[in-house]
């Protein structure tokens, strides 16, 4: 009823079920403040072998000069001591605050560029990871703001890319854009790009400008203030003025870069790319993924027998045979553009050999580097680039009379110039050896 007070027996059995409830809110609270005493009394073992590696903080970089830019290297360790060392690595003190929304500055062919580099980073970079992909994005951009990077998306992403140590993201110098995604991946990753690129901020990471996984120790992890871990990935920005807000004052050049291993993916990096060859003196490259380049001859890893697109231009025969030849020091490239001819094993017979349509062969041990073209099918403005034509002669039957044998004249070979678009050691090149003709001589 209203109004009539508990029973003894009732408030006796309410006080015994509150007992164990305050106890273990004492255990959580004591743990509160005991745990973090042990985690900092007891760090994670580092070898000595370890920490003699890892390179001290080094002084702060005066606003007077720019910090270094320091390509991606790593110390030698293995990942548990990885992760042992980054787990003594405390995060900053203090605030952590977040970038201003990216501004874009280009046409729409640029922006279309600029989506593209900035979802390839996000994707190879942080895989299929929604938030991960974020963290990403905001580095690069905020790195285009930064004065010691490029003004531009692609810039950032492809700084250094030419060389195999000097790139400042893995992905654009250890061959992982030969790696295929679906779609849906690339859809996803272009989202997140151009969410990033229209002014959305993931505030975790505030400004920072670095990031590794847990599992490396680049050199430079120790000089640079940790602010966040995302999963597997943990962000820096660089001490002193350098890493706070007033020094992110550049703004985006308004111009993104052709960038051409992403011309088999992404139709806007494929615009303008032989304008950009002819400026730079080289043939365009091949518009073709690596999945789909020409497969070696089997049993000769460095030999192809190739039927080329009749589509495809004469002027990237070159290019294709370079790519497909990749790093191989000795590399034979053989085509035709037509299909029913193209053999399944080096030819020896003249008739097949006259109608091939482009030879590429690579020596490198030799210095040797050459590509040339069937004149009569395609015709070049230099005769140096042209397959000396073979003349079928025909072998005289066992036991008839021998024909009268009439001077054949042969055209004295031009000297050979040097091939646009192929690199080539400097000094004397090899001789063409010319294929060999079957004897006119009777057994």
């Amino acid at each position: 009823m209203i109004g009539q007070e508990p029973s003894p027996e009732a408030i006796s059995a309410r006080t015994s079920l509150a007992w164990p409830l305050w106890l273990a809110m004492a255990a959580v609270a004591l743990l509160a403040v005991v745990l973090p005493v042990l985690v900092a009394a007891n760090p994670p073992h580092i070898p000595a072998e370890v920490a003699r590696q890892v390179r001290t903080p080094e002084r702060v970089v005066q606003r007077t000069e720019l910090p270094p830019v320091e390509p991606i290297e790593f110390h030698a360790v293995d990942t548990d001591d990885a992760r042992a060392f980054n787990a003594t690595i405390p995060f900053v003190s203090g605030p952590n605050p977040a970038a201003r929304p990216f501004r874009f500055a280009g046409s729409n062919e640029d922006l279309a560029r600029a989506v593209d580099c900035l979802a390839a980073a996000v994707l190879y970079e942080a895989g299929d990871d929604r938030s991960g992909q974020e963290a990403v994005a905001q580095v690069i951009l905020n790195r285009v703001r930064h004065p010691a990077f490029p003004k531009s998306v692609c810039g950032v992403v492809f700084q250094g890319s030419e060389r195999a140590t000097g790139c400042q993201f893995t992905f654009t110098c250890d061959g992982a854009l030969a790696r295929r995604y679906s779609d849906g991946l690339w859809e996803r990753a272009k989202q997140v790009a151009s969410a990033a690129l229209g002014g959305s901020v993931f505030a975790p990471v505030g400004l920072a400008t670095h990031y590794h996984t847990d599992w490396v120790v680049p050199y430079w992890s120790a000089s640079l203030d940790k602010l966040a871990a995302i999963h597997t990935h943990l962000f820096f920005r660089w001490t002193g003025w350098w890493g706070t807000q007033p020094a992110f004052n550049r703004a985006h050049a308004g111009g993104e870069p052709v960038i051409a291993k992403l011309a088999a993916t992404f139709a806007a990096h494929r615009s303008g790319l032989e304008e950009v060859a002819e400026a730079a003196g080289v043939e365009p490259p091949a518009i073709i993924a690596a999945d789909l380049l020409p497969r070696p001859m089997a049993g000769d890893p460095n030999t192809f027998l190739v039927a080329l697109d009749p589509r495809m231009p004469a002027a990237n025969f070159a290019a294709l045979a370079s790519q497909t030849c990749a790093a191989r020091p000795y590399c034979k490239f053989l085509a035709w553009t037509d299909k029913s001819v193209t053999p399944a094993s080096v030819p020896s017979d003249p008739k097949i050999l006259s109608a091939m349509s482009f030879s590429y062969l690579r020596d490198q041990p030799r210095g040797f580097e050459k590509a040339l073209w069937n004149c009569e099918e395609f015709p070049r403005t230099t005769q140096a680039e042209c397959m000396r034509q073979r003349v079928v002669v025909p072998v005289p039957v066992r036991g008839a009379a021998p024909a009268r044998s009439q001077p054949v004249a042969v055209a004295k070979p031009e000297p050979a110039t040097p091939l646009a678009g192929v690199r080539r050691k400097t000094g004397t090149l090899a001789p063409v050896v010319p294929a060999p003709v079957p004897s006119t001589k009777s057994e």
